[in-house]
């Protein structure tokens, strides 16, 4: 059994339902696939009470009495498929099919791109502790379509952002939100869980935000299976907590893509979840993390707002919400003009990291790192009209920071009079971050930069080609 399965024994309280309802071996593989944690490949094998070695000898009986030929599986084999640790090949996907009489999209093992919603389905919903589960019938539940639209986004020689993928993520959202108004779950699930937050997080500084919003998608949809019933008060905790980060790293990749009516909306989630769970410093983080969307998108005052809620919530202990909430306020003062205010903004921020315990090595989203500091001290001088001694070092965890920053300087230039230094400036930000990096955040300030070159100067060399590079360069979508 692998790991964050139920046993053997809540698959058999479902073949039992199934018989007096007289369900059909697909509704049932649904009921045991949505509840106890397994694949749908392994859940039609549980929906005939077959063990393993069941399964392998009636694969080969079929094989013999149809004259298909070798079966070519083990039970070692069998427990790859069943566990996604590898794939059969097509001629074994066709005689597993036939086996379970089924076809590989039921069997999970292919998308559906049908448009009908494939007839009556069964709906799993857990029930409270010491209770069985439950089913609600002739009501679509297409979590499964959902999960296979997003792997088949991922699986793409090219991340795609599409109306039907984005209105996915936000019924994502909602069901989310609507979990959280509402859980039995194993200490191996909670631990499995916590280790894939701290990955995504680790992995988020570096990678590109499309399909890592595609990834959490999926680990979001665990997640809400997970807390469909009331837990245990510190189980319950857990799943808030992987919440809150997974809807924050959701809204901060929706925030780089340029979608922020999205990306307020998971922000609202992350909020629900840190309020629900009454850890201070955590409802603090989301604040702080949230400032940053107004700030890249046209409302200050609203930055500012919100970066002082994050602090006066993170109170006077040294923490990456407070530290984060002085430096977005520094450099939101900065902009706005209120140079004195950022100045003083900017060295709380720094007397705040100076407390912070050692960061170590390993970088992760959302924890205040003295790149992150340099990043905000960087940008809150360029506000403020000073002198940068600064140039991009070799490539870091941090892929879009130095190019903002770049662009920040570039449009000081432009507004110092040298258009041409600007325009070479950004054109060099934006050819050094890489292609699926650069999301409308990166595109937008470099339009708005080119939008303020005075008439007289757009024929000149450099805007013509930073106008080129802007016009191939389209958003990644």
């Amino acid at each position: 059994m692998a790991r964050g399965e139920h046993s053997p024994a809540c698959a058999r309280r479902w073949r039992e339902q199934a018989e007096s309802r007289q369900w059909t071996p697909w509704q049932t593989a649904q009921a045991i696939h949505g509840c106890c944690g397994v694949s749908l490949l392994k859940a039609h094998r549980l929906a005939r009470g077959w063990s393993a070695r069941q399964s392998v000898q009636e694969l080969e009986e079929l094989c013999e009495r149809q004259d298909l030929g070798e079966a070519r599986a083990s039970i070692d084999l069998l427990n790859a498929w069943e566990n996604n640790r590898a794939r059969p090949r097509p001629q074994t996907i066709d005689l597993l099919a036939r086996l379970y009489r089924a076809n590989s999209v039921r069997l999970g093992l292919a998308g559906d791109y049908c448009e009908d919603n494939g007839g009556a389905k069964v709906v799993v919903v857990s029930g409270a502790e010491g209770r069985s589960p439950y089913q609600t019938e002739d009501r679509v539940d297409d979590d499964m379509e959902r999960r296979a639209l997003f792997h088949h986004a991922l699986l793409g020689s090219r991340f795609v952002m599409t109306g039907r993928l984005l209105a996915e993520v936000e019924r994502t959202r909602q069901d989310m939100d609507r979990t959280l108004a509402v859980a039995t779950v194993s200490e191996e699930q909670l631990d499995r869980l916590d280790e894939q937050v701290l990955r995504y997080r680790r992995e988020y500084i570096t990678s590109a935000p499309l399909p890592m919003l595609y990834r959490m998608m999926l680990e979001l949809s665990d997640v809400r299976m997970l807390s469909a019933a009331r837990q245990p008060a510190v189980a319950q905790r857990r799943l808030l907590n992987a919440t809150v980060m997974l809807a924050l790293l959701s809204a901060d990749a929706l925030m780089k893509l340029g979608d922020t009516r999205q990306a307020h909306a998971w922000y609202g989630t992350a909020r629900t979840a840190s309020d629900d769970m009454g850890d201070v410093r955590l409802r603090a983080l989301v604040r702080a993390q949230q400032a940053m969307l107004p700030y890249y998108y046209g409302d200050l005052a609203e930055t500012v707002r919100l970066a002082r809620e994050a602090r006066m919530l993170a109170g006077s202990a040294p923490s990456s919400p407070a530290a984060l909430g002085a430096a977005a306020e520094a450099r939101a003062l900065a902009h706005m003009g209120e140079h004195k205010a950022a100045r003083v903004a900017l060295a709380e921020a720094e007397r705040i990291f100076a407390r912070m315990p050692p960061e170590g090595h390993d970088h992760l989203a959302f924890r205040f790192s003295e790149r992150r500091l340099q990043f905000y001290r960087i940008g809150t001088l360029i506000e403020l009209g000073e002198e940068v001694d600064w140039t991009p070092g070799p490539s870091g965890p941090y892929a879009i920071d130095p190019v903002l920053i770049l662009l920040d300087q570039a449009v000081h230039l432009i507004r110092d009079g040298k258009a041409e230094d600007a325009c070479n400036l950004a054109e060099k930000a934006l050819l050094q971050v890489p292609p699926e990096h650069r999301t409308s955040i990166v595109l937008n300030r470099a339009q708005s930069l080119l939008s303020e070159v005075p008439p007289v100067k757009r024929k000149a060399a450099a805007v013509r080609r930073l106008t080129d590079l802007l016009g191939d360069a389209a958003p990644v979508s």
